[in-house]
């Protein structure tokens, strides 16, 4: 089972490039983030003729998440929304689980994690707070041993090896210590790192800027991720990054990243 997580920032922009991706990639899961548009806007008729059932939690101009599964795949069990905080109202998080008769049943996640800059301040207080809700959905997760993949845009640089230039995050949301500590807690749940797990090297990079320059100076980030549960970790085969698609004109400043699960264990 191939599962992608892309932050396509704004569908309606790259619906494009989203599709030539389906057709060249074939992935049998695609984990969106940061639709930027609502349930209805949602460009579900281009997908589903590219053989993709279509799953969302969508907001005005803002945030935005997806499921996109690939037939005769099929999903279940869909959980809108992050438990935890009924008032919130961002869209954030969608849940489901993916079946098919020729493999193991995995429960795939779609999250965009905030931003939570500037920092410090109410936005990366949401910040906190909700990696601590994710946590605590995830611990209920894992203790019914399931395969789980939890894959999006995290919004942390985990390590100084995930910028091409750390000294410049130091004072950010996305790398200050008290949310690399967030995602370490995480994953000391019981989660697997799906592409550190395959490829441990520095100038590994998902996201650049379209500021300064940075695609041309290859001055990226590292912060979309794949966390599985140990379930999934043992069906692990490969896991990469699709810088390429950084490269088409009027790009995310995002790519996706891709893991290969074997059928079964």
């Amino acid at each position: 089972m191939r599962i992608a997580t892309w932050n396509v920032n704004s569908i309606k922009q790259r619906v494009g490039h989203l599709t030539a991706f389906l057709a060249e990639a074939k992935p049998d899961v695609v984990c969106l983030q940061e639709l930027k548009c609502q349930d209805a806007a949602f460009p579900r008729e281009e997908i589903e003729a590219a053989g993709y059932a279509v799953e969302t939690l969508g907001q005005k101009a803002y945030n935005g998440v997806a499921l996109l599964v690939r037939a005769p795949l099929a999903m279940s069990e869909i959980r809108r929304g992050l438990p935890g905080d009924e008032a919130d109202e961002q869209a954030r998080y969608i849940e489901a689980l993916v079946t098919g008769e020729d493999s193991a049943p995995v429960r795939v996640a779609s999250i965009y994690l905030p931003n939570g800059n500037p920092a410090p301040g109410p936005k990366y207080e949401y910040k906190l707070a909700f990696f601590e809700r994710l946590t605590a959905h995830a611990r209920t997760l894992l203790a019914a041993e399931e395969a789980v993949v939890l894959a999006g845009d995290y919004n942390v640089i985990p390590a100084a090896e995930d910028a091409s230039e750390p000294e410049a995050w130091m004072g950010d949301a996305l790398f200050l210590p008290q949310t690399r500590m967030a995602f370490r807690a995480l994953l000391a749940k019981g989660f697997t790192e799906a592409l550190r797990a395959c490829d441990p090297k520095p100038g590994l990079y998902t996201f650049w800027d379209y500021q300064a320059g940075a695609w041309f100076r290859n001055a990226g980030i590292r912060i979309d991720h794949l966390l599985l549960s140990p379930q999934a970790a043992d069906r692990l085969v490969s896991a990469s990054v699709q810088k390429h698609l950084r490269g088409l004109e009027k790009p995310s400043d995002h790519v996706p990243v891709t893991v290969e699960l074997a059928d079964r264990t």
